[in-house]
C-alpha cells in the first residue's frame, strides 16, 4: 500500500531506517540553526490546553513545526504547532507548542521525531505534560499528579526498527523512566508553593476513542491512576537519550466506572486550562531551580 498524507495524517504511517531518521533530524536541526542559534538546556512539551506557558518564557525566537523537514502537522484543537525557544526563570529552555498522538495517524517516530530534535539542539532534561482521565476514586478532576511511572498500552513502541546507535542503546533501561530528584524537586516546589500533588502512575492508550467503563477497570486493575493518549513515547525516546525527564498531568476528568459520564474535548480542554496557572507556576518553579 503506497503511503497516503491528508490533512496531516499518514493513511499508512511507515517505519523509517535508521539512515532516513538521522537524515531528518540533522535536516531538522540544521532548519532550526537558519533561524536561530539558542541553545536551550530544558525541553518542555505542552499538553492539550496547556500552551499558555511559553507566556512565562522571555522568547527569544519560535519556529513553525511546518518550517521544519519531518515534523508533523498538529490535528487537534489547542495545539498551536512551534518551537518557542527563550528563557523561563533565567533558564534556557525549548518548548513545544503542541505535540503529536498516534490517534492522528502518524507512526511512533513520527511523533517523537521533535524529542530527538530537541536534544540535538541541545535539550539535557525533559518535561512533559499532559491532560488526563483521573481513574484514583480518591482524585478528582482538577488535581495535579506527579507521573512516578507508566504503562505503555499503545500496542507499539517508538523504538522498534534499527537503532539509532547515535542516540542510544538498543535495549535502554526502564526502570527509572521519570527522575526521581526531578520528582523530589517539583514535590518540594508544589509544598512551597502551596499547591496540591498526586503521585502516580499514568497509562498510555491509542485512542482516540476514550475508553470504556469494562477498560477503565482493566486499566484500574492493572496500577494505573491516570490515563491519557501521549506522553509514553516521548519519555521511552527520552530516556533512550539519557536525557531525565519530570512528568506532571491535569486531571481533566473523572473516570469512575460506577459513576461515568459522558465527557467530551470541549469540556477536558476547559479543565485543563482553570488548572493551568498553577501547573505553570510548578513547571517554572523546578526549572528555574534546575
Amino acid at each position: 500500500m503506497s503511503r497516503t498524507r491528508k490533512a496531516g495524517v499518514n493513511l499508512d504511517p511507515p517505519v523509517m531506517t535508521s539512515t532516513t531518521l538521522s537524515g531528518t533530524i540533522r535536516d531538522a536541526v540544521a532548519a532550526v540553526r537558519t533561524r536561530t542559534s539558542f541553545v536551550p538546556r530544558v525541553g518542555i512539551v505542552l499538553g492539550t490546553g496547556l500552551g499558555a506557558l511559553v507566556d512565562e518564557i522571555e522568547i527569544e525566537a519560535s519556529v513553525a513545526y511546518s518550517a521544519l523537514p519531518g515534523f508533523p502537522v498538529p490535528t487537534v484543537e489547542s495545539h498551536s504547532g512551534r518551537l518557542v525557544f527563550g528563557s523561563l526563570g533565567g533558564t534556557p529552555v525549548v518548548a513545544m507548542q503542541g505535540r503529536f498522538h498516534l490517534y492522528e495517524g502518524y507512526s511512533l517516530q513520527e511523533v517523537t521525531l521533535p524529542i530527538r530534535v530537541l536534544k540535538s539542539l541541545g535539550a539535557e532534561a525533559l518535561v512533559v505534560s499532559n491532560a488526563c482521565g483521573g481513574m484514583n476514586p480518591e482524585w478528582h478532576a482538577g488535581d495535579l499528579v506527579l507521573i512516578c511511572d507508566h504503562i505503555n498500552m499503545l500496542g507499539d513502541n517508538p523504538l522498534i526498527g534499527p537503532n539509532l546507535d547515535e542516540f542510544g542503546p538498543r535495549f535502554p533501561d526502564m526502570s527509572e523512566p521519570y527522575d526521581v530528584g526531578l520528582r523530589a524537586h517539583a514535590l518540594t516546589a508544589a509544598d512551597e508553593l502551596g499547591i496540591g500533588l498526586r503521585q502516580g502512575v499514568y497509562v498510555g492508550w491509542s485512542g482516540p476513542a476514550l475508553e470504556t467503563r469494562a477498560e477503565y477497570r482493566m486499566l484500574r486493575a492493572f496500577g494505573g491512576d491516570v490515563v491519557g493518549m501521549s506522553t509514553v513515547p516521548e519519555v521511552i525516546v527520552a530516556r533512550h537519550m539519557g536525557m531525565p525527564v519530570l512528568g506532571i498531568g491535569i486531571i481533566t476528568d473523572e473516570c469512575f466506572p460506577d459513576a461515568l459520564e459522558p465527557v467530551d474535548l470541549t469540556k477536558i480542554i476547559a479543565t485543563a486550562m482553570t488548572v493551568e496557572p498553577d501547573l505553570t507556576r510548578l513547571i517554572a518553579r523546578v526549572v528555574k531551580e534546575l
